[in-house]
């Protein structure tokens, strides 16, 4: 095993120094640093993050936003603490979701009754298309 390069001098020289939860840990011998080699396909794709976080802006809850990404909703309510986001507080509306293709969102569009009354999202959703629109509560 050779040893990374180290994140703090960008040398390829150093030596293992011990074994901290389960991890090797090195010894750089050009600037005494020490450190682990990162976790290996632990990480999910920033888009994902990305994604779950404009999501859960949008008013769509943990568990839609899990079965659109396919992501855990425990890791987005992680993402959620960790990056501090604040969703606004909704009463009165509330959002509904379409996920179209690219053939089916041109269509929505040339339909003029289709844009009217604003709060209307379209994001990229893999190779799909997400609409989010919001609906006012009907009191009734």
């Amino acid at each position: 095993m050779t040893a990374p390069v180290c994140p703090k001098c960008d040398s390829k020289e150093a030596t293992k120094s011990g074994v901290i939860n389960e991890r090797q840990r090195f010894r750089c011998k050009s600037c005494g640093y020490h450190y682990t080699v990162a976790k290996v396909g632990r990480e999910v794709n920033p888009y994902y993050v990305v994604k779950a976080l404009q999501l859960y802006i949008e008013g769509v809850s943990y568990r839609e936003i899990e079965r659109l990404l396919g992501v855990s909703h425990v890791s987005v309510m992680n993402w959620v603490k960790k990056y501090g986001v604040k969703a606004p507080r909704q009463t009165d509306y509330h959002p509904t979701y379409k996920i179209l293709n690219q053939k089916e969102l041109a269509e929505f569009f040339q339909k003029p009754e289709n844009l009217k009354s604003a709060g209307l999202v379209v994001t990229e959703l893999g190779d799909k298309y997400m609409m989010i629109r919001w609906e006012r509560f009907r009191a009734g």
